[in-house]
């Protein structure tokens, strides 16, 4: 497997190491994350030149990468920590890339995964993304292209809202105008209740909801009916969520309402 040299007019005529000085130096003129958004990135690649090439273009934009040259030390690694993307190739010494991510998937691995692979014609590519990849990048590459969807990747992984229609958080979808979810391929049939719900849970993601907060913002009641309407749609969507999602992402906090935190059951599934 060949390093992806840049062919973008501003690398020209430079020696490859020059190149690459010119890249860490640049930064691509992308603003790096800070030390308390570093995310942690691991490169499953067998080829010794392209991993070190991919780990510093990661490294150069603040984030923290690991690198294993084999599918076994892979899928160990990514069970073992929780990272925020995995950069996987294809043709590895003990299997083909994304014939591992169901693997990982059911281990409760909830990295977003970009395949980066000199497998990049249009069925290739097609293949990855129908078997779980979240995105699928061919060799060579542009350096600023490679950094720039790794970006894309951890802004979906936590849940930004994109043109005020989608949220996502890793394989979760929500989408406001068609009003659907989807987890992955597989789509989530809820009421519009709680369809409702899910949107407010996603919007507060992380913060404990009142049963009275809930009634407030999604059932426009401003008192207590006194009654367990709340804990009942509450139950529905979490039951549907927990048969498509690889972990649960609703959760209960005893004598204080509920949470909606799709990290605390990656969390648990890598514990």
């Amino acid at each position: 497997m060949s390093y992806a040299v840049p062919r973008t007019p501003c690398y020209a005529g430079f020696a490859r190491s020059a190149c690459r000085a010119q890249v860490m130096k640049a930064g691509f003129g992308m603003t790096k994350m800070s030390a308390a958004a570093t995310a942690r990135i691991l490169v499953i690649e067998d080829d010794d030149e392209t991993a070190s090439d991919v780990v510093r273009l990661l490294e150069a934009e603040g984030w923290l990468a690991d690198r294993e040259a084999s599918l076994p030390d892979g899928v160990a690694a990514a069970l073992a920590v929780r990272y925020d993307v995995i950069v996987l190739d294809r043709m590895l010494p003990g299997g083909d890339g994304i014939g591992a991510i169901a693997e990982l998937r059911a281990g409760g691995a909830g990295a977003m995964i970009l395949v980066l692979s000199t497998l990049g014609l249009a069925g290739n590519r097609a293949e990855g993304l129908e078997r779980g990849a979240d995105d699928y990048l061919a060799k060579p590459f542009e350096p600023i292209e490679l950094v720039a969807r790794v970006r894309a990747l951890m802004r979906r992984r936590t849940g930004q809202v994109a043109d005020n229609d989608l949220i996502v958080f890793g394989p979760l979808e929500i989408r406001m105008k068609s009003r659907t979810v989807h987890v992955g391929t597989t789509n989530v049939a809820l009421s519009p209740r709680e369809f409702d719900l899910l949107v407010f849970f996603a919007r507060n993601h992380g913060n404990v909801l009142t049963r009275m907060q809930l009634l407030e913002h999604v059932w426009n009641l401003h008192f207590d009916p006194q009654t367990n309407v709340v804990d009942v749609h509450v139950s529905r969507l979490r039951r549907k969520l927990d048969a498509a999602t690889p972990w649960p992402v609703l959760h209960t906090e005893r004598g204080a309402g509920y949470v909606f935190d799709p990290d605390r059951g990656a969390d648990a599934r890598a514990g």
